[in-house]
């Protein structure tokens, strides 16, 4: 039974009401609407289905389901909560799929870009459904249910940030509808959803995309397909990177955030043991943050998955996506991506039109079983500038191939990129500064910094695209025993870009409205238009990476540093998919602690970087041979004999580029014949044995890396134009 006076739902229980408004006219005409005799359950107009129930009609109410936890310690099982309209057909046999956002929002921060909450006025009854999804989906033969994350609002408990008493939440509701588990209407009575066909969709932003892919992991029965928005995939990466907290005491924080309003002081116990249990001393990942860890279980994920994630959204991380998105494929999850060049923003504000008729398109399919061919479109959406979205097969791009870009000395530059190795022994010092700023370490770009390296390409002589995830490999001695590294991938060149960085995170809210749905005097599915708005900059910031030292090893542990050893420090930007344009240089920026985001280390500590040895990986669609004809290079390493020849092979077996020996000893040799000819001034011979070698390499090519092959090859070529 629901719980007695001390309970915060006794006045709602009681205050329940059904509510009758009036609607304004969106996309069918008032006598169609609550009158279909579709035996499916719909109708379908340009492939989708259409407004045929009365959004007027529509069915409001309030149910509470039990659980067997209580998350709260009181004693008592907590309740879960949740808002459900359906078309009033429901009551007379009509069943129907759900689409459900689970938020902890409810009450008081609210949802989308107007901020909407449930109760608007305070007078202790839910009226309003915040969004569209009700307005535009309850027309079209759905039911949209906006459950109460546990411990927030109606729901009883206490926020878990990301535990398992979350997705329990959810679970038990997702549950209920497929006839599973007790629930009761606000006087108490016992219902049963049996308007349900047990199917649900799960949609949401941040948190409220958060919850459906850890309800996803969970493989729960009857969740057949998740739209999540800028959604977190593993809390440690939402507080942490690299072993560096952002900020402290994350979790618990939040918590307290978002608790329902009456319930705070109850759930202080539980955010103290969060707090204890995160670790903020040393940012290590641990069991708290294992269990909020919903990529190592996309092995269990049974429902489809259409990933939204604007690329620069810096609140939750572009990483969050990329780990999700490659785990999924890695268990032929089906799915689809946008990638939006925004940063925390909603498809509804970046792409309205498009993104509406998708998600009815994609609802329609998985929850509906309506074959309208959206799995047979291309997978990936991705916008590289204003209103400029091109459609992809996949992400990473398919005919994206790492390649390895050494950090090299220049004698014009502070520092440049080289594809091919760097021979000799070349150093350069920095000292980290942890009050820089990120603008600090990219400005300037052609000048000695000391608390900065920088690493410039020449200008690029035809566009190259990054689509993947960068990853770093920096030899580097450091004289102290803990610090920070970052690294950043910069474009430098003047152009106008999307500004990812204002208030609005890449859009402009506007005066005018445009409706999405049915209307009533409470509830409208009209909502201010947006504009993408740009700006003019002489560089951009294209992606961030950071390091703890002491996590080199494993972000489990801590190894302080040896002053003065040599180390290998290995880690990964976040994601991106980036053109870069002719004219423009690609900079690698190398510095320590990162002040905007994360917190400093206050060791000041000073790095020897070994150039040649240290290098970043990038993700480029069309390989080596395309970045390398962006650069205007060679593709190879410009010997300027066989000796030298012989040691790039020399470099490569040492790096373990040949998996077979044989194939180092047989180039070796035949390279070791040449230089000899070319000693002795015989160069019609040196000139025919070098010709030969381009048989030899091919024989060889499966047995050395492809950039070996790629670099030999060149540097063959090279040899000979120089020689006729």
């Amino acid at each position: 039974m629901l719980k007695d006076t001390r309970s915060r739902f006794t006045s709602i229980l009681l205050a329940f009401i059904m509510i009758f408004t009036l609607t304004a006219p969106y996309a069918a005409d008032a006598e169609v609407l609550g009158q279909s005799n579709s035996p499916q359950g719909y109708e379908l107009e340009d492939g989708m289905t259409a407004p045929i129930y009365s959004y007027e009609d529509a069915i409001k109410e309030t149910i509470y389901i039990a659980s067997e936890m209580d998350s709260d310690r009181d004693g008592e099982m907590d309740l879960i909560a949740a808002d459900i309209m359906r078309p009033k057909e429901t009551e007379d046999g009509l069943q129907v799929p759900v689409i459900m956002d689970a938020s902890p929002y409810y009450e008081a921060m609210g949802r989308g870009n107007e901020s909407e909450i449930k109760d608007p006025d305070g007078d202790g009854i839910n009226e309003f459904f915040p969004l569209y999804y009700d307005n535009y989906f309850v027309p079209r033969g759905y039911a949209v249910v906006l459950p109460d994350m546990t411990g927030t609002n109606n729901s009883d408990g206490c926020p878990t940030t990301g535990g398992w008493e979350e997705t329990e939440g959810v679970k038990v509701v997702i549950d209920w509808l497929n006839g599973k588990g007790t629930a009761w209407d606000s006087d108490g009575n016992e219902i049963e959803a049996d308007w349900s066909t047990g199917k649900v969709g799960m949609v949401g932003k941040s948190y409220d995309g958060t919850l459906p892919n850890a309800a996803a992991a969970q493989g729960i029965e009857g969740l057949e397909t998740i739209v999540p928005i800028g959604a977190i995939s593993n809390w440690y990466h939402y507080y942490r990177y690299g072993g560096i907290p952002f900020y402290y005491n994350g979790p618990s924080g939040l918590s307290q955030r978002v608790t329902a309003s009456d319930n705070v002081e109850q759930c202080a116990p539980v955010r103290e043991d969060m707090r204890v249990a995160a670790d903020d001393a040393t940012g290590n990942y641990n069991d708290f943050w294992a269990e909020r860890d919903f990529v190592k279980d996309a092995d269990q994920v049974e429902a489809s998955v259409f990933v939204i994630h604007g690329i620069n959204d810096y609140n939750v991380k572009a990483n969050h996506f990329s780990d999700w998105w490659l785990e999924l494929a890695e268990n032929d999850v089906p799915r689809k991506l946008w990638i939006s060049q925004t940063g925390h923003v909603e498809p509804f504000d970046f792409r309205r039109a498009e993104w509406v008729e998708t998600l009815n398109r994609w609802f329609d399919y998985w929850l509906l079983d309506i074959d309208n061919g959206i799995m047979d479109e291309p997978t990936v959406d991705i916008e590289h500038g204003k209103d400029d979205w091109e459609t992809y097969s996949a992400w990473p791009d398919e005919d994206m191939e790492e390649v390895k870009v050494r950090l090299a000395p220049s004698d014009e530059l502070p520092g440049t990129l080289a594809t091919s190795p760097v021979l000799g022994e070349f150093t350069q010092s920095f000292t980290d500064d942890p009050r820089q700023r990120d603008e600090q370490m990219v400005e300037d770009e052609f000048t000695d910094k000391d608390n900065r390296l920088i690493f410039l390409s020449p200008e690029l002589e035809e566009d190259v695209r990054l689509s993947g995830v960068p990853e770093l490999d920096i030899s580097a001695a450091i004289d102290a025993e803990s610090t920070h590294l970052t690294a950043m991938i910069v474009d430098y060149g003047t152009d106008e870009r999307i500004n990812h960085r204002s208030r609005g995170e890449g859009i402009r809210t506007l005066d005018t409205v445009s409706c999405w749905g049915e209307s009533s005097e409470v509830d409208d599915g009209c909502y201010r238009d947006t504009e993408i708005i740009t700006h003019e900059a002489d560089y951009e910031i294209v992606t961030h990476g950071w390091l703890d030292a002491k996590n080199r090893e494993s972000l489990e542990y801590e190894v302080p540093l040896v002053p003065g050893e040599k180390y290998s420090f290995e880690w990964e930007t976040l994601p991106e998919d980036y053109i870069f344009k002719e004219g423009h240089r690609i900079g690698i920026v190398i510095a320590g602690s990162a002040n905007r985001w994360t917190v400093p280390d206050q060791n000041r500590a000073t790095f020897d970087v070994f150039l040649g040895e240290s290098n970043i990986s990038l993700p480029i669609v069309g390989g080596k041979e395309a970045l390398d004809d962006a650069l205007g290079y060679q593709g190879g390493s410009l010997p300027e004999n066989a000796a030298e020849m012989k040691e790039i092979v020399h470099h490569y077996q040492e790096e373990g580029a040949f998996s077979n020996q044989g194939a180092y000893r047989s180039i070796n040799a035949h390279l070791t014949a040449v230089e000899r000819f070319e000693s002795r001034g015989d160069m019609e011979k040196a000139v025919r044995h070098m010709t030969n070698l381009e048989h030899l390499l091919e024989a060889h090519k499966d047995r050395m890396s492809q950039e070996a092959y790629q670099v030999l090859t060149a540097d063959m070529e090279y040899l000979l134009e120089t020689w006729q």
